[in-house]
């Protein structure tokens, strides 16, 4: 069994209030999601308004050739201003858990983001992921990063 782990670390010159503002946002995902996924936030807006657990968010993305994959995840876990968790109900991967951390430092927020996940289809989804899927969200993470020291900037 192969399940892959990603864990990203980012320090911005904001307060931990402004960070989870922002990332506790499910409108703001699209924002730090490279166009080229076409990422859509698809579940009604009232229900967005604030994080919580056991809330449902449904999306669509083009990861792959333009082909839209449904994506459906649930909060499952909410620490105001600490942490929260996102768990895949439905979509491309067999397992995916996503933490994201958030702990006051010196000037700013660090900002953790770990995940564990796993792709279907056995040896071919180990291929995949060796070929395609991992390069693919180091991208996106990279993309992530980018945009986010552009919005609130650099940490001295």
């Amino acid at each position: 069994m192969s399940v892959y782990t990603l864990q990203r670390t980012q320090r911005l010159p904001i307060s931990i209030e402004e960070a989870w503002a922002f990332f506790s946002s499910p409108a703001n995902l699209k924002e730090i999601t490279p166009a080229y996924m076409d990422f859509r936030v698809r579940s009604d807006a009232a229900w967005l308004s604030k994080m919580y657990a056991g809330q449902v968010i449904a999306y669509t993305v083009r990861p792959l050739a333009g082909i839209p994959l449904y994506w459906m995840t649930e909060i499952t876990h909410v620490q105001e201003g600490s942490y929260f968790v996102d768990e895949q109900r439905f979509g491309p991967y067999s397992l995916w858990h996503h933490q994201h951390h958030f702990k006051s430092v010196p000037g700013g927020v660090e900002m953790t983001d770990l995940v564990h996940y796993k792709l279907p289809l056995g040896w071919l989804g180990m291929l995949g992921h060796r070929l395609f899927v991992r390069r693919q969200l180091e991208q996106i993470f990279d993309f992530r990063w980018t945009v986010l020291e552009k919005r609130f900037g650099v940490m001295p």
